[in-house]
């Protein structure tokens, strides 16, 4: 058995194996953190979290493929998908996310026409949010993201690229609204 199939097995054993109330008190622990144990959190040595840190119920955290960072204070509401892809997801401090936020740091390829996605491989280009940013509930944050400091993201927008401090986007796909001023 190859090295690579010998990790994925490992990865599904400690996914199924490892009861979810471990997990909740090994963050707990390790780095502060408050996790639900209706919460599906990856145990990886690529996540790191700040201290207060907060996942409610049925949300998962993945990590397996790159490095993780996660600030201090950053809470995740109730069906929150975040995902980490080779190159990295980075949140800052004081992350507000309502209920089924999408944070995204991989995608797949797609640029052959008539082959399967699986088969044309994933790509990475990283996503970064930064300090005190509010997401709303529905939004979806892509791979490539960049997320200034003191931002919001309105309700159901998607976000796909770099945006300024102080900005507040709303639309698909994710556009700054005009008029707003922070003092």
């Amino acid at each position: 058995m190859s090295q690579g199939r010998k990790i994925k097995w490992l990865m599904v054993l400690r996914r199924f194996a490892v009861p979810r109330i471990f997990v909740t008190f090994y963050y707990l622990i390790k780095f502060g953190a408050k996790i639900s144990p209706h919460a599906e959190v990856e145990l990886s040595p690529n996540l790191v979290m700040g201290n207060n840190c907060r996942v409610s119920s049925f949300s998962k955290i993945k990590c397996s493929a790159g490095p993780l960072t996660i600030g201090s204070r950053c809470g995740f509401g109730t069906g929150c998908f975040i995902s980490s892809g080779q190159s990295g997801l980075s949140i800052g401090d004081n992350l507000v996310c309502g209920p089924n936020v999408v944070i995204m740091a991989d995608s797949y390829n797609y640029s052959k026409r008539g082959v399967h996605l699986h088969d044309q491989g994933q790509q990475s280009k990283g996503t970064r949010i930064g300090n005190n940013v509010w997401i709303a509930a529905g939004a979806i944050i892509l791979d490539g993201a960049d997320i200034g400091d003191d931002s919001i993201v309105m309700a159901g927008s998607v976000v796909g690229r770099k945006f300024p401090a102080g900005s507040m986007l709303q639309g698909n796909p994710a556009k700054p609204m005009r008029g707003f001023f922070r003092d």
